[in-house]
Protein backbone atom coordinates (compact mmCIF):
# COMPACT_ATOMS: atom_id res chain seq x y z
CA UNK A 1 0.00 0.00 0.00
CA UNK A 2 2.92 2.26 1.05
CA UNK A 3 4.37 1.67 -2.42
CA UNK A 4 1.33 2.07 -4.25
CA UNK A 5 0.44 5.86 -2.95
CA UNK A 6 3.87 6.62 -2.06
CA UNK A 7 4.98 6.56 -6.35
CA UNK A 8 1.91 7.87 -7.27
CA UNK A 9 2.43 10.79 -5.09
CA UNK A 10 6.24 11.14 -6.21
CA UNK A 11 5.54 10.61 -9.52
CA UNK A 12 2.40 13.26 -9.13
CA UNK A 13 4.70 15.96 -7.50
CA UNK A 14 7.40 15.37 -10.19
CA UNK A 15 4.90 16.43 -12.92
CA UNK A 16 4.41 13.30 -15.04
CA UNK A 17 1.47 13.32 -17.07
CA UNK A 18 -1.76 11.54 -15.05
CA UNK A 19 -1.98 8.65 -17.70
CA UNK A 20 1.72 7.94 -16.30
CA UNK A 21 1.56 8.54 -12.85
CA UNK A 22 -1.47 5.60 -12.46
CA UNK A 23 -0.06 3.39 -15.09
CA UNK A 24 3.72 3.58 -13.37
CA UNK A 25 2.49 3.31 -10.27
CA UNK A 26 0.48 0.29 -10.37
CA UNK A 27 3.14 -1.49 -12.60
CA UNK A 28 5.98 -0.47 -10.18
CA UNK A 29 4.17 -2.02 -7.03
CA UNK A 30 3.33 -5.83 -9.49
CA UNK A 31 7.00 -5.64 -10.41
CA UNK A 32 8.56 -4.79 -6.80
CA UNK A 33 6.46 -7.16 -5.01
CA UNK A 34 6.36 -9.42 -7.36
CA UNK A 35 3.23 -11.72 -6.24
CA UNK A 36 1.59 -10.98 -9.48
CA UNK A 37 3.10 -11.62 -13.16
CA UNK A 38 3.05 -7.74 -15.08
CA UNK A 39 1.07 -9.14 -17.39
CA UNK A 40 -1.71 -8.64 -15.55
CA UNK A 41 -1.12 -4.77 -16.59
CA UNK A 42 -2.00 -5.05 -19.96
CA UNK A 43 -5.41 -6.96 -19.08
CA UNK A 44 -6.44 -4.91 -16.25
CA UNK A 45 -6.00 -1.70 -18.61
CA UNK A 46 -7.82 -3.50 -21.73
CA UNK A 47 -10.61 -4.21 -19.49
CA UNK A 48 -10.73 -0.59 -18.01
CA UNK A 49 -11.89 0.21 -21.16
CA UNK A 50 -13.59 -3.32 -22.78
CA UNK A 51 -17.37 -1.36 -21.83
CA UNK A 52 -20.05 -0.52 -24.16
CA UNK A 53 -21.28 2.54 -21.59
CA UNK A 54 -18.19 3.74 -22.00
CA UNK A 55 -18.90 4.38 -26.03
CA UNK A 56 -20.72 7.11 -24.93
CA UNK A 57 -17.96 9.48 -24.45
CA UNK A 58 -16.89 9.67 -27.94
CA UNK A 59 -20.73 10.67 -29.42
CA UNK A 60 -21.31 13.35 -26.60
CA UNK A 61 -17.82 14.39 -27.79
CA UNK A 62 -18.70 14.56 -30.99
CA UNK A 63 -22.05 16.00 -30.32
CA UNK A 64 -20.12 18.99 -28.35
CA UNK A 65 -18.39 19.43 -31.56
CA UNK A 66 -21.27 19.23 -33.95
CA UNK A 67 -23.03 21.87 -31.84
CA UNK A 68 -20.90 24.13 -31.43
CA UNK A 69 -19.81 24.34 -35.53
CA UNK A 70 -23.54 23.97 -36.86
CA UNK A 71 -25.24 26.69 -35.58
CA UNK A 72 -26.68 24.95 -32.53
CA UNK A 73 -24.87 27.17 -30.28
CA UNK A 74 -25.63 30.48 -32.28
CA UNK A 75 -29.56 29.89 -31.69
CA UNK A 76 -29.52 28.81 -28.17
CA UNK A 77 -27.10 32.35 -27.58
CA UNK A 78 -30.36 34.02 -29.53
CA UNK A 79 -32.88 32.09 -27.32
CA UNK A 80 -30.97 33.18 -24.28
CA UNK A 81 -31.06 36.83 -25.40
CA UNK A 82 -34.61 37.27 -25.94
CA UNK A 83 -35.59 35.71 -22.43
CA UNK A 84 -32.87 37.49 -20.07
CA UNK A 85 -31.54 40.29 -22.39
CA UNK A 86 -33.53 43.12 -20.55
CA UNK A 87 -31.83 42.48 -17.54
CA UNK A 88 -28.98 44.78 -16.34
CA UNK A 89 -25.59 42.78 -17.00
CA UNK A 90 -27.12 40.49 -19.71
CA UNK A 91 -24.43 39.69 -21.54
CA UNK A 92 -23.48 37.86 -17.93
CA UNK A 93 -27.17 36.25 -17.80
CA UNK A 94 -27.14 34.89 -21.21
CA UNK A 95 -23.93 33.23 -20.62
CA UNK A 96 -25.26 31.69 -17.54
CA UNK A 97 -28.69 30.48 -19.62
CA UNK A 98 -26.90 29.57 -22.55
CA UNK A 99 -24.39 27.15 -20.40
CA UNK A 100 -27.64 25.63 -19.15
CA UNK A 101 -29.18 24.92 -22.90
CA UNK A 102 -25.69 23.91 -23.74
CA UNK A 103 -25.63 21.54 -20.81
CA UNK A 104 -28.61 19.18 -21.83
CA UNK A 105 -26.37 18.79 -25.28
CA UNK A 106 -23.20 18.26 -25.00
CA UNK A 107 -22.09 16.68 -21.40
CA UNK A 108 -19.16 18.81 -21.68
CA UNK A 109 -17.97 21.87 -19.65
CA UNK A 110 -15.21 22.65 -21.73
CA UNK A 111 -16.95 22.19 -24.72
CA UNK A 112 -19.61 24.55 -23.86
CA UNK A 113 -16.92 26.86 -22.31
CA UNK A 114 -15.66 26.74 -26.00
CA UNK A 115 -18.54 27.38 -27.60
CA UNK A 116 -19.55 29.94 -25.28
CA UNK A 117 -16.58 32.45 -25.24
CA UNK A 118 -16.01 32.22 -28.67
CA UNK A 119 -19.62 33.99 -29.29
CA UNK A 120 -19.90 36.06 -26.00
CA UNK A 121 -16.34 37.51 -24.89
CA UNK A 122 -15.77 39.37 -27.98
CA UNK A 123 -19.48 40.60 -27.88
CA UNK A 124 -18.54 41.43 -24.14
CA UNK A 125 -15.53 43.50 -24.98
CA UNK A 126 -17.39 45.05 -27.45
CA UNK A 127 -19.57 46.52 -24.99
CA UNK A 128 -17.25 47.26 -22.44
CA UNK A 129 -17.91 44.45 -20.17
CA UNK A 130 -15.33 43.83 -17.22
CA UNK A 131 -12.87 41.04 -19.31
CA UNK A 132 -11.66 39.31 -16.00
CA UNK A 133 -15.27 39.20 -14.95
CA UNK A 134 -16.50 38.09 -18.26
CA UNK A 135 -13.92 34.98 -18.81
CA UNK A 136 -14.77 34.11 -14.95
CA UNK A 137 -18.47 34.34 -15.97
CA UNK A 138 -18.37 32.22 -19.27
CA UNK A 139 -15.91 29.99 -16.96
CA UNK A 140 -18.41 28.95 -14.25
CA UNK A 141 -21.09 28.54 -16.45
CA UNK A 142 -19.50 26.04 -18.30
CA UNK A 143 -19.59 23.70 -14.61
CA UNK A 144 -22.92 23.33 -15.51
CA UNK A 145 -22.21 20.64 -18.44
CA UNK A 146 -21.29 18.47 -15.72
CA UNK A 147 -24.15 19.02 -13.81
CA UNK A 148 -26.67 19.10 -16.20
CA UNK A 149 -27.76 15.38 -17.78
CA UNK A 150 -25.92 14.34 -20.45
CA UNK A 151 -22.99 14.62 -18.28
CA UNK A 152 -20.05 12.50 -19.32
CA UNK A 153 -18.40 12.23 -15.88
CA UNK A 154 -21.47 10.81 -14.64
CA UNK A 155 -21.35 8.08 -16.92
CA UNK A 156 -18.00 7.28 -16.00
CA UNK A 157 -19.15 7.59 -12.44
CA UNK A 158 -22.73 5.41 -12.93
CA UNK A 159 -20.09 3.09 -14.41
CA UNK A 160 -17.96 2.65 -12.01
CA UNK A 161 -20.10 2.32 -8.95
CA UNK A 162 -23.13 0.05 -10.56
CA UNK A 163 -25.77 2.97 -10.87
CA UNK A 164 -28.61 3.45 -12.86
CA UNK A 165 -27.12 6.50 -16.10
CA UNK A 166 -30.96 7.12 -16.15
CA UNK A 167 -31.11 8.08 -12.06
CA UNK A 168 -27.46 9.75 -12.17
CA UNK A 169 -29.03 12.06 -14.95
CA UNK A 170 -32.32 12.91 -13.38
CA UNK A 171 -30.53 13.76 -10.17
CA UNK A 172 -28.30 16.56 -11.63
CA UNK A 173 -31.56 17.98 -13.35
CA UNK A 174 -32.12 20.23 -10.17
CA UNK A 175 -29.03 20.83 -8.65
CA UNK A 176 -27.98 22.38 -11.83
CA UNK A 177 -30.85 24.73 -12.29
CA UNK A 178 -30.13 25.88 -8.89
CA UNK A 179 -26.43 26.98 -9.74
CA UNK A 180 -27.80 28.42 -12.83
CA UNK A 181 -29.98 30.96 -10.49
CA UNK A 182 -27.12 31.16 -8.12
CA UNK A 183 -25.03 32.45 -10.82
CA UNK A 184 -27.52 34.62 -12.14
CA UNK A 185 -28.16 36.44 -8.88
CA UNK A 186 -24.56 36.73 -8.06
CA UNK A 187 -23.84 38.71 -11.93
CA UNK A 188 -27.21 40.71 -10.79
CA UNK A 189 -25.33 41.48 -8.12
CA UNK A 190 -22.05 42.31 -9.33
CA UNK A 191 -23.27 44.96 -11.96
CA UNK A 192 -25.52 46.61 -8.75
CA UNK A 193 -21.37 48.15 -8.59
CA UNK A 194 -21.34 49.69 -11.50
CA UNK A 195 -24.76 50.22 -13.16
CA UNK A 196 -23.76 53.14 -15.58
CA UNK A 197 -21.52 50.45 -17.19
CA UNK A 198 -23.90 47.64 -17.72
CA UNK A 199 -26.75 49.48 -18.53
CA UNK A 200 -26.87 47.56 -22.07
CA UNK A 201 -30.31 45.79 -21.23
CA UNK A 202 -32.78 45.76 -24.19
CA UNK A 203 -36.40 45.96 -23.70
CA UNK A 204 -38.23 42.50 -23.25
CA UNK A 205 -40.19 41.81 -26.71
CA UNK A 206 -42.52 38.64 -26.96
CA UNK A 207 -42.10 38.84 -30.76
CA UNK A 208 -38.43 38.50 -30.71
CA UNK A 209 -38.57 35.67 -27.98
CA UNK A 210 -41.20 33.60 -30.19
CA UNK A 211 -39.11 33.99 -32.94
CA UNK A 212 -35.76 33.06 -31.43
CA UNK A 213 -37.80 29.69 -29.66
CA UNK A 214 -38.86 29.33 -32.79
CA UNK A 215 -35.49 29.15 -34.26
CA UNK A 216 -34.12 27.29 -31.28
CA UNK A 217 -36.57 24.28 -31.12
CA UNK A 218 -34.89 21.85 -33.61
CA UNK A 219 -31.92 22.53 -31.02
CA UNK A 220 -33.56 22.04 -28.44
CA UNK A 221 -35.05 18.70 -29.79
CA UNK A 222 -31.72 17.09 -29.10
CA UNK A 223 -31.62 16.91 -24.88
CA UNK A 224 -35.66 16.14 -25.30
CA UNK A 225 -34.05 13.09 -27.66
CA UNK A 226 -30.78 12.10 -25.13
CA UNK A 227 -32.67 12.37 -21.83
CA UNK A 228 -36.36 11.31 -22.43
CA UNK A 229 -34.63 8.06 -24.57
CA UNK A 230 -32.84 7.14 -21.69
CA UNK A 231 -35.11 7.71 -18.49
CA UNK A 232 -37.79 6.34 -20.49
CA UNK A 233 -35.79 3.23 -20.81
CA UNK A 234 -36.24 3.65 -25.34
CA UNK A 235 -32.52 4.08 -25.70
CA UNK A 236 -29.61 3.37 -23.67
CA UNK A 237 -26.77 6.18 -22.79
CA UNK A 238 -24.82 5.15 -25.74
CA UNK A 239 -27.29 4.78 -27.55
CA UNK A 240 -28.96 8.18 -27.11
CA UNK A 241 -25.38 9.99 -27.67
CA UNK A 242 -25.19 8.56 -31.41
CA UNK A 243 -29.15 10.01 -31.82
CA UNK A 244 -27.48 13.10 -30.38
CA UNK A 245 -25.08 13.13 -32.92
CA UNK A 246 -27.69 12.18 -35.97
CA UNK A 247 -29.61 14.31 -34.57
CA UNK A 248 -26.86 17.44 -34.72
CA UNK A 249 -25.84 15.97 -38.18
CA UNK A 250 -29.45 16.80 -39.66
CA UNK A 251 -29.86 19.85 -37.98
CA UNK A 252 -26.43 21.67 -38.30
CA UNK A 253 -26.58 20.49 -42.06
CA UNK A 254 -29.98 20.76 -43.14
CA UNK A 255 -31.63 23.09 -40.75
CA UNK A 256 -29.17 25.65 -40.15
CA UNK A 257 -26.78 24.57 -42.76
CA UNK A 258 -23.82 25.83 -40.89
CA UNK A 259 -22.26 22.50 -40.78
CA UNK A 260 -20.02 21.77 -44.05
CA UNK A 261 -19.71 17.93 -45.38
CA UNK A 262 -15.83 19.41 -45.24
CA UNK A 263 -16.23 19.95 -41.51
CA UNK A 264 -16.65 16.16 -40.41
CA UNK A 265 -12.96 15.15 -40.67
CA UNK A 266 -11.45 17.48 -38.84
CA UNK A 267 -14.40 17.51 -35.66
CA UNK A 268 -13.69 13.64 -36.09
CA UNK A 269 -9.93 14.01 -35.63
CA UNK A 270 -10.85 16.39 -32.75
CA UNK A 271 -13.39 13.63 -30.73
CA UNK A 272 -10.44 10.74 -31.34
CA UNK A 273 -7.73 13.07 -29.63
CA UNK A 274 -10.11 14.08 -26.90
CA UNK A 275 -11.71 10.82 -26.48
CA UNK A 276 -8.49 8.57 -26.53
CA UNK A 277 -7.11 11.06 -24.11
CA UNK A 278 -9.92 9.97 -21.39
CA UNK A 279 -10.12 6.10 -22.49
CA UNK A 280 -6.24 5.70 -21.95
CA UNK A 281 -6.50 7.34 -18.27
CA UNK A 282 -9.92 5.21 -18.07
CA UNK A 283 -7.69 2.53 -18.55
CA UNK A 284 -4.92 3.01 -16.81
CA UNK A 285 -6.70 4.05 -13.31
CA UNK A 286 -8.49 0.80 -13.87
CA UNK A 287 -5.25 -0.87 -12.51
CA UNK A 288 -4.47 1.82 -9.86
CA UNK A 289 -7.90 0.82 -8.78
CA UNK A 290 -7.69 -2.98 -8.75
CA UNK A 291 -4.43 -2.85 -6.82
CA UNK A 292 -6.59 -0.45 -3.96
CA UNK A 293 -8.98 -3.11 -3.87
CA UNK A 294 -7.03 -6.13 -3.75
CA UNK A 295 -4.42 -4.36 -0.48
CA UNK A 296 -8.58 -3.95 1.00
CA UNK A 297 -7.74 0.12 1.33
CA UNK A 298 -11.82 0.83 1.08
CA UNK A 299 -12.81 -1.63 3.93
CA UNK A 300 -9.72 -0.34 6.05
CA UNK A 301 -10.58 3.41 5.66
CA UNK A 302 -14.51 2.58 6.06
CA UNK A 303 -12.96 0.70 9.59
CA UNK A 304 -11.24 3.79 10.63
CA UNK A 305 -14.55 6.09 9.96
CA UNK A 306 -16.71 3.92 11.61
CA UNK A 307 -14.14 3.80 14.63
CA UNK A 308 -13.15 7.81 14.88
CA UNK A 309 -16.16 9.82 13.29
CA UNK A 310 -18.82 7.66 12.63
CA UNK A 311 -21.35 10.54 11.53
CA UNK A 312 -22.36 10.67 7.87
CA UNK A 313 -22.32 14.32 8.03
CA UNK A 314 -18.88 14.72 8.98
CA UNK A 315 -18.19 12.47 6.10
CA UNK A 316 -19.64 14.08 3.73
CA UNK A 317 -17.98 17.57 5.09
CA UNK A 318 -14.42 15.56 4.60
CA UNK A 319 -15.43 14.18 1.16
CA UNK A 320 -16.88 17.76 -0.12
CA UNK A 321 -13.34 19.47 1.23
CA UNK A 322 -11.21 16.72 -0.32
CA UNK A 323 -12.73 17.06 -3.54
CA UNK A 324 -12.80 20.62 -3.90
CA UNK A 325 -8.92 20.58 -3.36
CA UNK A 326 -8.34 17.54 -5.68
CA UNK A 327 -10.14 19.30 -8.52
CA UNK A 328 -7.82 22.02 -7.82
CA UNK A 329 -4.71 19.72 -9.36
CA UNK A 330 -6.46 16.66 -11.23
CA UNK A 331 -8.34 16.67 -14.45
CA UNK A 332 -12.03 15.44 -13.20
CA UNK A 333 -12.19 11.64 -14.79
CA UNK A 334 -9.11 10.87 -12.93
CA UNK A 335 -9.99 11.64 -9.54
CA UNK A 336 -13.46 9.98 -10.39
CA UNK A 337 -11.61 6.69 -10.74
CA UNK A 338 -8.67 6.73 -8.38
CA UNK A 339 -11.20 8.21 -5.48
CA UNK A 340 -14.55 6.87 -5.86
CA UNK A 341 -13.38 3.34 -5.19
CA UNK A 342 -12.37 3.99 -2.09
CA UNK A 343 -15.26 6.76 -0.89
CA UNK A 344 -18.29 4.79 -2.34
CA UNK A 345 -18.10 2.03 -0.20
CA UNK A 346 -17.29 3.61 2.79
CA UNK A 347 -20.70 6.17 2.18
CA UNK A 348 -23.09 3.03 1.60
CA UNK A 349 -21.75 1.46 5.16
CA UNK A 350 -22.46 5.06 6.75
CA UNK A 351 -26.27 4.99 5.34
CA UNK A 352 -25.51 7.41 2.69
CA UNK A 353 -27.68 6.66 -0.80
CA UNK A 354 -25.35 5.68 -3.56
CA UNK A 355 -26.95 7.90 -5.94
CA UNK A 356 -26.86 10.87 -3.47
CA UNK A 357 -23.19 10.51 -3.24
CA UNK A 358 -22.42 9.91 -6.55
CA UNK A 359 -24.35 13.43 -7.70
CA UNK A 360 -22.77 14.98 -4.91
CA UNK A 361 -19.21 13.41 -6.47
CA UNK A 362 -19.92 14.74 -9.88
CA UNK A 363 -21.00 18.56 -8.49
CA UNK A 364 -17.65 18.92 -6.69
CA UNK A 365 -15.67 17.33 -9.60
CA UNK A 366 -17.49 19.77 -11.61
CA UNK A 367 -16.58 22.94 -9.66
CA UNK A 368 -12.83 21.68 -9.89
CA UNK A 369 -13.23 23.00 -13.52
CA UNK A 370 -12.73 26.56 -12.54
CA UNK A 371 -10.38 26.30 -9.77
CA UNK A 372 -7.11 27.10 -9.84
CA UNK A 373 -4.63 26.39 -10.98
CA UNK A 374 -5.43 23.10 -13.29
CA UNK A 375 -9.35 24.38 -13.78
CA UNK A 376 -9.59 23.63 -17.50
CA UNK A 377 -12.84 25.99 -18.08
CA UNK A 378 -10.82 28.60 -16.59
CA UNK A 379 -8.13 28.22 -18.53
CA UNK A 380 -10.34 28.37 -22.07
CA UNK A 381 -12.33 31.42 -21.23
CA UNK A 382 -8.82 32.94 -20.09
CA UNK A 383 -7.55 32.22 -23.43
CA UNK A 384 -10.47 33.34 -25.29
CA UNK A 385 -10.45 36.68 -23.23
CA UNK A 386 -6.57 37.24 -24.00
CA UNK A 387 -6.31 37.37 -20.02
CA UNK A 388 -3.85 35.46 -18.06
CA UNK A 389 -5.60 32.96 -15.41
CA UNK A 390 -4.15 35.11 -12.82
CA UNK A 391 -5.82 37.89 -13.37
CA UNK A 392 -9.01 35.97 -13.98
CA UNK A 393 -8.70 34.17 -10.96
CA UNK A 394 -8.55 37.07 -8.71
CA UNK A 395 -12.91 37.32 -9.69
CA UNK A 396 -13.28 33.80 -10.09
CA UNK A 397 -14.86 33.56 -6.51
CA UNK A 398 -17.49 35.37 -7.23
CA UNK A 399 -19.34 32.82 -9.36
CA UNK A 400 -17.62 30.21 -6.71
CA UNK A 401 -19.60 31.36 -4.17
CA UNK A 402 -23.25 30.26 -5.35
CA UNK A 403 -22.10 27.04 -6.80
CA UNK A 404 -20.29 26.33 -3.33
CA UNK A 405 -23.75 26.85 -1.78
CA UNK A 406 -25.76 24.56 -4.34
CA UNK A 407 -22.78 21.73 -2.90
CA UNK A 408 -23.46 22.49 0.56
CA UNK A 409 -27.45 22.08 -0.32
CA UNK A 410 -27.52 18.94 -3.00
CA UNK A 411 -24.84 16.96 0.27
CA UNK A 412 -27.09 18.26 3.38
CA UNK A 413 -30.55 18.47 1.49
CA UNK A 414 -30.35 15.19 -0.23
CA UNK A 415 -34.16 15.32 -1.77
CA UNK A 416 -32.41 18.40 -3.94
CA UNK A 417 -30.95 15.01 -5.50
CA UNK A 418 -33.14 12.58 -5.11
CA UNK A 419 -36.99 14.09 -5.37
CA UNK A 420 -36.56 13.92 -9.30
CA UNK A 421 -35.54 9.99 -9.61
CA UNK A 422 -37.27 8.86 -6.91
CA UNK A 423 -40.57 10.81 -8.46
CA UNK A 424 -39.51 9.57 -11.84
CA UNK A 425 -38.50 6.35 -11.86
Amino acid sequence: MALTFGSFLLLLAAGAPMVFVLGVAGALTLAVTGATPLVVVAQRLYNGIDSFPLLAIPFFVLAGLIMEQGGIARAIVNLATALVGWIRGSLYMVATVTATGLSAISGSGSADTAAISAILIPEMKKRGYDLDYAAATVAAAGTLGPIIPPSIIMVVLAMISDLSVGAMFLGGILPGIIAAAGLMVGHWLYTRRQPERYADAEPFRLSRLIVAFREALPALAMPVIVVVGIIGGVVTPTEAAVLAVVAGLLIGLFVYRELKLADLPRMMLRTAGISSAVMIIIGTASIFSWLVAIQDVPTLLAAWFEANIGSAWVFLLIVNILLLIVGMFMESISALLILMPVLMPIAVKLGIDPLHFGVVVAINLSIGLITPPYGICLFIASTVARRSVMQVSRVIWIPLIPLILMLLLSTYVPNVVLWLPRALL
